[in-house]
């Protein structure tokens, strides 16, 4: 059963640790990852982003005993654990799913994974207009024409530059 958890800034690695210790083996972990680069002090970073910005989804049977996740709501790096995980199952695996289907060879999401249909705004997360936050004016099939600021630009879907909905 998939348990969704908010954890701790900077206390992954801890919650991890501890919830493999109160289950006494190591469960699935899941988190939708982006990569993306952009400079910083005039080089050239690579940097990670959490998709789901602080939440990790954890599989194990263990979860069906709701004893067992009241017990366990106290352990190290853990804020909470969402409610009604047990209801949503199937969004859960249908949201990993969808996740795991645009992901690249190393397991990061691709821009595939950010491209919405109906999207008015958003803000790019790599390439020269990082952190700028843009109006679509058109959204074709394979561009995409944007305003930033005063200024208009064409970005093909096909690139490498990170952006979603603001």
């Amino acid at each position: 059963m998939w348990l969704v958890a908010k954890y701790k800034n900077n206390e992954l690695q801890m919650f991890k640790n501890s919830l493999a210790k109160e289950l006494g083996e190591e469960p699935v972990f899941f988190i939708p990852k982006t990569k993306y680069q952009k400079y910083y002090k005039n080089k050239l970073k690579t940097f990670e982003e959490n998709v789901l910005e602080g939440y990790i989804l954890c599989y194990h049977s263990k979860f069906k005993s709701s004893t067992l996740v009241n017990n366990i709501r106290y352990i190290k790096g853990l804020q909470y654990f969402l409610k009604n995980f047990v209801q949503n199952q199937k969004e859960i695996v249908q949201f990993i799913s969808y996740c795991k289907s645009h992901q690249d060879i190393n397991g990061y999401l691709n821009q595939d994974f950010f491209n919405f249909a109906q999207i008015k705004k958003g803000r790019f997360l790599s390439g020269p207009f990082t952190n700028l936050i843009f109006d679509v004016l058109e959204n074709n099939k394979k561009k995409l024409k944007v305003l930033i600021g005063n200024i208009t630009t064409t970005i093909s879907k096909k690139t490498y530059y990170l952006y979603r909905s603001a």
